[in-house]
């Protein structure tokens, strides 16, 4: 996060969090003890569907149609006016440069208006941040998965908060095996939860796609060969096999990816002695990943984090919760800060 340290006592009250960087225009409102009031979410998946994926311009355009019927909505929904907010927490990066400019400039404006702090959070803390919105009492220190469409980070949560990254993937992230997989499938987009929904009909077992582990203990991802593999099968596959067994490749090929997330995961949990798990991000809405988590962690005595779907996807009341645990821990907004495309997790 981009702030600098209060040089006044923070007072907890409302805070409303801002979250565009990419396809969602979010905006949520936390109570003083941190519940969440609102969350309010509107997607563009009609806008990027029939492109087969997410078009920046479209993206920033539609985020500057929206964000503030979404933040006024959200204000709505709380049953507060905007004199009573104490703070804004708005998604600084990694994203979309465009999208993220629209929602940082917009929180700023709010920000001097009303002459509350403004604090600039990191996406991925923000999804890290979304495994206490609905369990406080997950513990530290703990592993932590981020896994989304843009992202797959294996974190030691530590003691203190900080985030000491422990594996990350060398090419494509889940999110984006999973679509890539769906438009060789022609399943549309978005194409993880196609892939989740058909893959229920299938047998994960029926066509062995292959897992990459990379070198023994490494705790990196890799899924590019993944995609690869589905490419060939598809080519020698006849049409009207491909038809039949749609099923089977996609719970097939939708295996191979969760099975190698849980390994690394609970390798994580292993190497770092911790007996706490959280997975969170998009690709934690997957319904097969969930059930081999919650089999592992049982079997293993691990206490599993899993947020509630509506905090799995990209939303504001993550970034409002990480916005939240900065400004009382002693840091102050300032109206200086910057959009960053690319911006590592502390």
């Amino acid at each position: 996060m981009t702030t600098a340290p209060a040089t006044s006592t923070w007072v907890s009250g409302p805070i409303l969090g801002i979250e565009t960087s990419c396809d969602e225009t979010a905006a949520s409102v936390l109570a003083t003890d941190g519940a969440v009031l609102s969350n309010v979410i509107t997607s563009q998946h009609d806008v990027h569907q029939r492109f087969g994926g997410i078009v920046p311009e479209l993206a920033s355009r539609a985020h500057i149609e929206s964000i503030e019927a979404v933040s006024a909505e959200a204000m709505r929904q709380a049953g507060l006016a905007w004199t009573e907010l104490t703070g804004i927490a708005v998604t600084q990066g990694p994203g979309l440069a465009g999208a993220l400019l629209v929602g940082v400039s917009y929180a700023k404006a709010l920000g001097y208006a009303l002459n509350i702090p403004v604090v600039g959070v990191n996406h991925l803390e923000g999804h890290i941040a979304s495994a206490w919105l609905k369990d406080p009492a997950f513990p530290l220190p703990s592993v932590v998965l981020v896994v989304s469409g843009g992202h797959t980070h294996l974190y030691y949560k530590q003691p203190d908060g900080h985030c000491r990254l422990l594996g990350a993937t060398r090419d494509d992230a889940a999110g984006e095996a999973f679509d890539k997989g769906a438009q060789l499938l022609q399943l549309g987009y978005p194409g993880g939860p196609a892939i989740d929904r058909l893959a229920r009909q299938g047998n994960p077992e029926a066509i062995a796609f292959p897992r990459s582990h990379l070198k023994k203990g490494s705790l990196d991802f890799s899924f590019s060969g993944l995609k690869t593999s589905l490419l060939y099968r598809l080519q020698v596959m006849s049409e009207l096999s491909q038809v039949e067994r749609l099923a089977d490749l996609a719970a097939s090929y939708q295996e191979a990816i969760v099975t190698i997330l849980v390994e690394k995961a609970f390798a994580a949990v292993r190497s770092t002695g911790v007996h706490a798990l959280a997975v969170v991000g998009g690709v934690s809405a997957n319904s097969r990943l969930r059930t081999l988590l919650e089999q592992r962690a049982a079997s293993e005595s691990i206490y599993l984090s899993l947020p509630p779907l509506a905090y799995c996807t990209d939303n504001a009341a993550m970034i409002a919760a990480a916005g939240r645990h900065s400004l009382q821990a002693g840091f102050s907004g300032t109206l200086e800060i910057d959009a960053q495309a690319s911006l590592s997790c502390s």
